[in-house]
């Protein structure tokens, strides 16, 4: 019997996949508990729509975090930081920073866990970081810290 799954069932498949079970487990459990409906015209038909408009949604995405990359990629970000005699920086930048003085520079909104540094900034100087906007959008920028 074919049925739509409702939520991911261990063993079967995933929420929204197309799986074909026995009559028994459809009727005795994935009915009863609620976690799949029978494949019918008009249910594969709803599938297939909720799917294109995921995939359609998707894609809006991914061209929304191109077109913020295309913004970032390659720049750099100016940061302030204060020093102590020895010309050292006090801690050191986080990525928590970057991401605040990107969001101010170039109006991009980026999650400071997306943001990967090769190393920690601990000194003065240029460093490159890895942004990632996407799953499939990475883009590279140059850290550049000052004395306050």
């Amino acid at each position: 019997m074919k049925v739509i799954l409702k939520q991911d069932v261990k063993g079967s498949g995933k929420a929204g996949d197309l799986v074909n079970v026995s009559d028994g487990f459809a009727n005795n459990f994935l009915f009863k508990k609620g976690l799949a409906v029978p494949a019918t015209n008009s249910a594969v038909n709803e599938l297939n729509a909720k799917k294109d408009a995921q995939r359609h949604h998707l894609a809006m995405e991914k061209a929304r975090c191109e077109e913020e990359g295309k913004k970032l990629d390659g720049k750099t970000v100016n940061l302030h930081a204060k020093a102590g005699k020895n010309g050292k920086l006090f801690g050191s930048v986080t990525p928590k920073e970057i991401a605040e003085c990107i969001e101010k520079d170039f109006g991009v909104s980026v999650d400071k866990r997306k943001i990967g540094l090769q190393m920690e900034i601990k000194a003065f100087g240029s460093y490159t970081a890895s942004v990632k906007l996407h799953p499939e959008v990475t883009v590279q920028m140059t850290v550049s810290v000052t004395e306050e």
